[in-house]
C-alpha cells in the first residue's frame, strides 16, 4: 500500500518535465518580445543616425576646400593661381591690342575652369595626372606673357596712363558741357525777344497807352510813402519781372499796399512800360525807370563802371585771354558787364526818399505774404539776409582770395556767407554808415581782380561784413536752378530762388520745379500767344 507502482509514478515525472519546458519557453519568448520592443525605439534610431553621420563625414571630408587650398602640393590651388594671373594678362593683352594672345589665354582659362568644376562635382581633389597638361599649357602662356613684359609694373604703368587719359577726356567733356550750359543760360529765348519787340511796337504805336502810363505817373506820392511795403527789382527780363510781381501780389494779404520799383535799361524800357501799363496786378503800384537816367551814375563816381568800360576787363569777361582760360566758364558771363547787376549797391541813391526796402532778384517766385519782412528788427544792421553756410553752401573762404594779405587781415575765412536775391535793407542805417563808400573802397582795391574774380556776391560779403542780420531760412529758399531741394523746405519757403543756370523760362530748366514758376504766367494772354509761349 505504501509503495506506488512504477506504472503510476512514471507518468507524473513526464508531466512535470513538460510543464517545466513549456514555462521556460514562455519566458524566453517574453524576453525576446521585450528586447525587440526596446530595439524598435531607441537602438534602431541610433543606428540610423550613426550610419547617416558616417556618410555625412565622408562627404564633408571630400568637400574640405580650405584644407585642399592650404596644401602646398594642391593642384587645385595651383590652377586657381594660374587663372587669376591669366585674367590680369588678358586685360593687359587687350589694352596692347594683342587680341590673338588674349584669346589663347581666355581659352586656356576655360579649360582649367572645366577641370576645377569636374573635381568639385565628384567631391575629390584634382590629381597631377589629370591636370598635368592644363597646368603645363597655362604655364607656357604665362611665361610668354612675361616675355611680352606683361608684368605687374607694366600693368601699373599702363593703368596709370589709361586713367590719366580718361581724366583728360572727362575734363574735356565737362568743360564743353559747362560752355554749352553757359551759352544756353545766357541765350534770350525767341519768345522773350518776340515779346520785347511786340511790346515796344505797341508802346510807340498807341498814344493811349502812353497817356495811361502818364496817369499812372501821378502815383508819385505812393512811391515815397514809407508806410507802404516797397520792393525793387533790377532786370531786363519782362516775363521774369512780371512773375515776381504777380506771385508777390497773389500771396499778399494787402496787395494795394505793395509798391514795386523796377529799374531796367534803355533797350527794354518801352517794353517794360507797355507791359506793366497794359496789365493789372491786384492793385499793386508799379513804377518803371531806366538806369541811364541816373545822372550820378558815371565812371567818376562808380568804380565798377569805370572798370567795366575798360577794354582789358571786357576781354577778360568775354574771352578769358588774359589768364590762359584758367578762370571757369561760369565767370565769363556778360551779365557781369551789365550795370543792372551792380545797381544793388546804390539802392539809397536810386530811392533817396525810402527808409526800408526789400530787394528781389528776377529769378524768384514768392509764395507767402512778405509784409512780415518789414517788421523784422535788424538790430542796427543794414542788411537782412538768409545765411548760406550750411550743407552744400559756402563760407567766406570759398568766395575770396585769402592768400591776399588785405583779405586775410580783415575777414574771418569761416564767417558765414549769405545770399543775394531776397534782402531787407535798412536804408537809414545804410546812409549813416556810408555802406556805398565801403563798396567803392573794395572795388578800387580789386582793380586787378586779385581779391575776388567777379560777380556781386564777393564784394557784397565784404561790404556788409558785420552789418548783416541773419533771417529765418524759410524766408529765402535757394537752389531750384541747379540742385535738388527738400520738398518740405520748398513748401515752407516764402521766396523760392531759381539761382543757377537752369532758369524756369529756359529749355534747360529743371522740369520738376518749373510749375512753381509757370503758375504765375498767364499763357492765354494775347501777347504771349502771339510769341508762342507755352
Amino acid at each position: 500500500m505504501r509503495r506506488q507502482r512504477p506504472e503510476f509514478r512514471r507518468p507524473m515525472r513526464r508531466r512535470f518535465s513538460n510543464v517545466f519546458w513549456l514555462t521556460l519557453c514562455g519566458l524566453a519568448v517574453l524576453m525576446l518580445i521585450v528586447l525587440l520592443s526596446r530595439e524598435s525605439t531607441q537602438p534602431r534610431s541610433r543606428s540610423v543616425l550613426s550610419k547617416s553621420s558616417y556618410r555625412h563625414d565622408k562627404v564633408m571630408e571630400g568637400l574640405n576646400v580650405t584644407a585642399e587650398m592650404l596644401n602646398p602640393d594642391s593642384i587645385t590651388r595651383q590652377l586657381n593661381d594660374q587663372i587669376s594671373l591669366a585674367k590680369a594678362f588678358v586685360v593687359i593683352a587687350k589694352e596692347s591690342n594683342n587680341l590673338q594672345f588674349a584669346w589663347e589665354l581666355s581659352a586656356q582659362i576655360r579649360n582649367s575652369q572645366i577641370l576645377l568644376s569636374n573635381a568639385a562635382l565628384r567631391r575629390s581633389p584634382l590629381t597631377l595626372r589629370e591636370s598635368e597638361t592644363a597646368v603645363r599649357d597655362m604655364a607656357l602662356l604665362l611665361f610668354q606673357a612675361q616675355q611680352l613684359h606683361y608684368d605687374s609694373s607694366t600693368m601699373i604703368m599702363r593703368l596709370k596712363a589709361r586713367i590719366q587719359d580718361l581724366e583728360e577726356q572727362i575734363s574735356s567733356v565737362t568743360d564743353k558741357s559747362n560752355k554749352y550750359g553757359q551759352i544756353a543760360a545766357e541765350e534770350v529765348p525767341k519768345s522773350l525777344y518776340c515779346l520785347g519787340v511786340r511790346l515796344t511796337t505797341e508802346w510807340f504805336k498807341k498814344p493811349d497807352l502812353q497817356k495811361k502810363f502818364s496817369r499812372n505817373g501821378q502815383i508819385s506820392v505812393k512811391l515815397k510813402d514809407n508806410n507802404l511795403y516797397h520792393f525793387c527789382v533790377f532786370s531786363d527780363n519782362i516775363l521774369a519781372t512780371s512773375v515776381v510781381i504777380n506771385s508777390t501780389a497773389s500771396n499778399s494779404l494787402n496787395p494795394d499796399r505793395l509798391v514795386f520799383h523796377l529799374v531796367t535799361d534803355e533797350v527794354n524800357y518801352a517794353a517794360m512800360k507797355a507791359w506793366f501799363t497794359m496789365n493789372s496786378f491786384r492793385g499793386v503800384t508799379v513804377d518803371v525807370q531806366k538806369f541811364e537816367d541816373f545822372t550820378w551814375l558815371n565812371s567818376s563816381y562808380v568804380p565798377v563802371l569805370k572798370q567795366l568800360q575798360d577794354s582789358e576787363t571786357q576781354s577778360y569777361y568775354f574771352s578769358g585771354s588774359n589768364d590762359g582760360g584758367k578762370t571757369p566758364i561760369k565767370f565769363r558771363n556778360p551779365k557781369y558787364l551789365s550795370m543792372l547787376n551792380h545797381l544793388r549797391f546804390y539802392i539809397p541813391e536810386v530811392f533817396p526818399s525810402l527808409k526800408k526796402l526789400v530787394f528781389l532778384d528776377d529769378d524768384v517766385v514768392v509764395q507767402k505774404d512778405l509784409s512780415g519782412l518789414f517788421g523784422i528788427d535788424l538790430k542796427g544792421n543794414v542788411n537782412g539776409a538768409v545765411e548760406t553756410c550750411m550743407e552744400t553752401f559756402h563760407r567766406y573762404h570759398k568766395y575770396l582770395n585769402y592768400s591776399h594779405p588785405l583779405i586775410r587781415s580783415h575777414f574771418d575765412p569761416d564767417a558765414c556767407g549769405w545770399a543775394f536775391g531776397m534782402n531787407v535793407f535798412d536804408l537809414v542805417e545804410w546812409r549813416k554808415r556810408n555802406v556805398t563808400g565801403i563798396y567803392h573802397y573794395w572795388q578800387e582795391k580789386n582793380v586787378d581782380r586779385t581779391l575776388w574774380k567777379l560777380g556781386t556776391l564777393p564784394p557784397g560779403l565784404l561790404t556788409f561784413y558785420g552789418l548783416t542780420e541773419p533771417l529765418d531760412p524759410s524766408w529765402h529758399v535757394l537752389g531750384l536752378g541747379y540742385t535738388n531741394v527738400d520738398p518740405q523746405v520748398i513748401e515752407n519757403g516764402a521766396v523760392l530762388h531759381f539761382n543757377g543756370n537752369s532758369k524756369p523760362w529756359l529749355k534747360i530748366a529743371m522740369e520738376k520745379y518749373k510749375p512753381l514758376w509757370e503758375k504765375y504766367v498767364d499763357y492765354s494772354h494775347p501777347m504771349l500767344e502771339r510769341c508762342n509761349f507755352h
